[in-house]
């Protein structure tokens, strides 16, 4: 298969999506991998380093989309890559689609095979390819969140972990899964006082023997987080609600009951935010102010972490990738129950439920197009 690795457009996205000792694995196989120029400067990876894996460099997106059967990125398309994505080509990368109906409708439009890395499933419901940019993405949203607290940046003025004679800042983590967890351990270990908050019990028995002891689990509903919201200095949204648009845990009235200089942080940015005054920021204007509450709102926050979310990011698909690649992606997705969940939109028809009724679209099951 010729396999396209195109250079991140996003601002300041500075991932590629493949490292060299990837592009190694699949040149391997006897696949040919092409690369655009300097793609993974941003990562710490040369263009010298792919030519050594077997890799072939592309001076131009246009060349690389032109030659491939398969693109692997990162980030979803963004508008100037629309046009360049042809019918029946397989675009694996994350697509976020149910939080952008423009994008959805552009790919509908395209005929190409969209494969999206948030939707790829596991029989025990865990995401895999989401699982790495979550890890970085919760441990992110503290160390974001901690500097946005001083005061020079309108926040509250309050170190975390505190020191001696100073009670140590608290923090609030809307969400049990990957994010809330990495982001409770790195609060805990700043010394913060931490709470999280979600609404399956058995999410919370498992938080609760684990984390230590300055971390408390709340079950989630909306009289608790109001209750919480007034005293909690960073507040970091990690719900996820696989395919589909989050749900507003934190309202706009919610800001008014805060102190001024509370940082919010939304990691769920990506499926459309689960605080109501959320709008995806950049790493280059990440933050802005309503009712005196910072919000922190990067729809990439990996993306300034490269080299490690790189090389995480292809730790993970990469034995995806060389599925589809050997195969082809009608077998790969037939035989591989957790790729096949990946399959968002086909050939102009939407295949995952979410998708379709985000945006009140016709449903087409999978098994339809495979």
């Amino acid at each position: 298969m010729i396999i396209g690795v195109p250079t991140e457009i996003k601002n300041n996205e500075n991932r590629v999506a493949l490292t060299p000792g990837g592009a190694l694995e699949l040149v391997k196989r006897g696949h040919t991998v092409y690369v655009q120029s300097n793609a993974g400067l941003g990562s710490g990876f040369s263009n010298a380093m792919y030519e050594s894996a077997g890799a072939k460099l592309l001076p131009t997106i246009e060349d690389v989309y032109a030659i491939a059967e398969m693109i692997i990125k990162v980030k979803e398309p963004i508008e100037s890559e629309y046009k360049l994505i042809k019918k029946d080509q397989l675009v694996f990368t994350y697509f976020h689609f149910a939080s952008y109906e423009p994008l959805t409708h552009a790919m509908i439009e395209s005929g190409a095979v969209c494969l999206a890395y948030e939707t790829v499933e596991k029989a025990d419901r865990s995401l895999p390819l989401l699982i790495p940019m979550s890890e970085v993405a919760g441990r992110m949203a503290i160390q974001q969140g901690a500097k946005y607290l001083e005061k020079p940046i309108k926040g509250k003025g309050v170190l975390l972990g505190g020191v001696p004679g100073v009670a140590p800042g608290k923090v609030l983590v809307l969400g049990g899964g990957i994010v809330g967890t990495q982001a409770a351990k790195m609060a805990a270990g700043l010394g913060a006082q931490v709470t999280i908050m979600d609404i399956s019990l058995p999410r919370l028995r498992y938080l609760n023997d684990v984390m230590p002891a300055n971390v408390v689990t709340r079950f989630s509903n909306e009289l608790n987080i109001r209750e919480l919201i007034p005293s909690h200095d960073l507040i970091v949204g990690a719900v996820l609600i696989p395919g589909a648009k989050a749900p507003n845990l934190i309202t706009r009235d919610m800001l008014k009951e805060m102190q001024p200089g509370t940082v919010l942080v939304d990691v769920a940015v990506d499926q459309g935010g689960c605080i109501e005054t959320c709008k995806p920021t950049t790493h280059e204007d990440p933050t802005y102010i309503i009712d005196d509450v910072v919000h922190y709102c990067v729809a990439n926050m990996p993306g300034a972490v490269p080299y490690t979310s790189t090389i995480a990011l292809t730790n993970a698909t990469l034995p995806y990738a060389i599925q589809l690649a050997d195969k082809g992606w009608q077998k790969a997705c037939s035989e591989n129950k957790e790729l096949k969940l990946g399959l968002n939109v086909v050939g102009g028809k939407v295949t995952y439920k979410g998708v379709a009724e985000a945006f009140d679209l016709t449903y087409t099951p999978v098994e339809e197009v495979l």
